[in-house]
């Protein structure tokens, strides 16, 4: 009989009895003295994961009220870029990547360190130093990791788009930033279609006036086997909370806030994220579907730090066939799968014959993020791959991470999320700012956290950070999740609490509509929005079927299996369903447009991934007044 290895979880506690004489009776005690002792928490992550600190820190944790004036690891100075390097190996490839008009490729760590080496010493020659800003508008792909690397080592600040962009709100991205050097892509492929963006290049270029070079990363597509030391690398230490990268809110709502986050921030978190609550190990191969524009692409890169092989796909999830990316991680033998709850919901709706029939016993985790996971898909995923876990991460770009995660030696509980992530204080509050269990309510973190943001661009006097995260309770950072906090210690997560619908009184957040709606084969896709205001009160569903359906059988699915208050005073039959280009539903901007407001201070088309879906909604905005 072959023994289960120990999750890196199971090493961890064992670190912590052997090193500091801990031990705790289950997991609520273990997340409980993480919050409670944050500097003996964060000191044994260090410590477990040998971070390397090229100058020592003075002090880890110095609390503080605003949060945002907590310091952390006070003079520390390190490399992220160090920590990725250190891994390189013979034994297994950096990177895996494949694309729709590119077969399966590995690249060794020698090849992603000549290239990391050949970029830097072109951002050396355009005078790139620790603090400037290299901004990437390119593809999910190897040249662009070490583009990010090479910035790194620099200590250059990092922001990335995807060429699926428009210009207008690449430029809304990183006008904020100034950058000095661009990284582009000339060309991509989507959906069997090619895509030329070199004229958007140019308006970029003419638009940011900061920017002194573009260098165009299709010319840098070819990994070869030029051998080039680690130590021939420059390797600029920065300071603990120094910036690291930039990530953007979506830019549904005027101009995207640019967050701000710091190197050592970042390590520490993804090793602790990745690591111990996904289980990423040495030697594992990791993949998350995502572009360069959303905050997975950089969590991602985490796996890097673990020793694992990074696993790239760039192209759309199910061209040319729906099992694209299935047929991708069998080819690959990926140990841990990620990418959207939509995207399974669609998967798990009508399998393909190569996923029933095919064994995936290499598979570890499935992960899933950008919305709620409904228990119907989770239940179908574990059926279709029984040797995987399947693990739901919330959190987001504001922070590069998750609140509330995956446990590897922890039950899975469809429907529910199986834990709070250690160091993080999450709570869920009433609207009297009470803690409450088995009660719907506010998502809320009662402690700072590492990995907030050390600030937003252009918001010297924190004004814009204290509106965003604290202006509904004093002193505690509010996120804007509605979720429950199980008796067992799960979460479910119900929806962002701004669309949540409100009832007579009760709230409902959306994900219950779109759970039994999963059910109903004819339903493609659904958005559901509560129009409230002084002329009207109406719950609004818009679904997207793929054959004619019965509206009224609809209603009745919904009453009989969530309830009569669940139930929308409407229900129409729309064309598509509009999501922001990081795949995520755009349920306030149309609640408010149906409301009456002006949608060109709601929504950007350009931050849309589908933006003629829009078209459908002005137009019945119209007739609704």
């Amino acid at each position: 009989m072959q023994l289960k290895t120990p999750s890196q979880f199971s090493v961890y506690t064992a670190f912590l009895q052997q090193s500091y004489g801990l031990t705790f009776e289950d997991y609520t005690r273990l997340h409980q003295w993480s919050i409670e002792n944050q500097t003996a928490f964060w000191e044994s992550i260090a410590h477990f994961f040998n971070v390397d600190f090229d100058t020592p820190y003075e002090e880890i944790y110095v609390p503080a009220i605003p949060f945002w004036k907590t310091k952390w690891f006070r003079g520390a100075k390190l490399s992220y870029a160090h920590h990725v390097f250190r891994n390189a190996t013979p034994k297994q490839p950096a990177i895996i990547y494949q694309s729709e008009t590119t077969d399966t490729v590995e690249i060794s760590w020698a090849q992603l360190i000549a290239k990391t080496y050949t970029l830097q010493q072109q951002l050396i020659a355009f005078g790139v130093t620790n603090g400037d800003v290299v901004v990437c508008y390119g593809i999910n792909s190897p040249e662009t990791l070490a583009a990010f690397l090479a910035a790194n080592t620099l200590g250059a600040v990092w922001s990335s788009c995807s060429p699926d962009f428009g210009t207008d709100a690449v430029c809304d991205r990183f006008a904020q930033l100034a950058p000095k050097v661009l990284f582009a892509h000339k060309q991509y492929s989507y959906g069997g279609k090619a895509f030329d963006v070199e004229a958007k290049i140019k308006t970029i270029c003419d638009s940011i006036g900061s920017i002194e070079n573009t260098l165009l990363l299709d010319d840098h597509k070819d990994f070869n086997d030029d051998f080039v030391a680690i130590d021939q690398i420059h390797l600029e230490t920065v300071s603990f909370s120094d910036p690291m990268w930039v990530l953007f809110s979506s830019g549904t709502t005027g101009k995207p806030k640019a967050i701000v986050h710091g190197a050592g921030h970042m390590l520490l978190e993804h090793l602790k994220a990745l690591a111990l609550h996904q289980n990423v190990s040495k030697g594992d191969r990791y993949f998350w579907y995502s572009t360069t524009g959303w905050m997975m692409w950089n969590y991602a890169l985490g796996s890097l730090l673990c020793g694992a092989t990074l696993c790239l796909y760039s192209g759309a999830p199910s061209f040319p066939t729906k099992d694209r990316l299935w047929q991708f991680a069998h080819q690959a033998k990926i140990n841990h799968f990620g990418g959207g709850a939509v995207y399974f919901q669609d998967q798990v709706a009508s399998p393909s014959t190569f996923v029933q029939q095919t064994t995936f016993s290499f598979l570890k985790t499935i992960g899933s993020t950008g919305s709620p996971m409904s228990a119907a898909v989770c239940q179908e995923l574990q059926v279709l791959f029984p040797s995987a876990q399947v693990i739901s991460l919330s959190g987001g770009t504001d922070v590069c991470t998750a609140f509330v995660g995956g446990h590897p030696d922890l039950p899975v509980i469809p429907g529910e999320i199986q834990c709070k992530m250690l160091g993080a204080a999450v709570e869920v509050w009433n609207a009297e700012g009470n803690a409450v269990t088995e009660k719907a309510g506010e998502l809320v973190l009662t402690q700072a956290f590492l990995s907030m943001p050390i600030y937003l661009l252009n918001d010297p006097e924190y004004k814009r950070y204290a509106t965003s995260y604290f202006s509904k309770f004093k002193s505690v950072w509010h996120h804007g999740d509605w979720a429950m906090e199980a008796k067992n210690g799960g979460i479910i997560i119900y929806g962002r609490s701004d669309a949540t619908l409100n009832r007579s009184g009760v709230r409902i957040g959306t994900s219950e509509l779109y759970n039994a709606l999963s059910h109903l084969k004819a339903v493609e896709d659904a958005l559901v929005v509560h129009v409230q205001n002084a002329h009207q009160d109406q719950l609004l569903l818009f679904v997207q079927a793929s054959e004619v359906i019965d509206t009224d059988a609809v209603k009745q699915h919904i009453r009989k299996s969530c309830s009569p208050r669940h139930v929308p005073d409407a229900v129409y039959v729309i064309p598509e369903i509009p999501y922001t280009i990081s795949g995520k539903k755009v349920e306030i901007p149309i609640k408010r447009i149906l409301m009456g407001e002006k949608p060109e201070s709601l929504v950007s088309s350009d931050a849309l991934r589908n933006p003629s879906a829009l078209s459908w909604y002005l137009d019945f905005a119209k007739k609704l007044r």
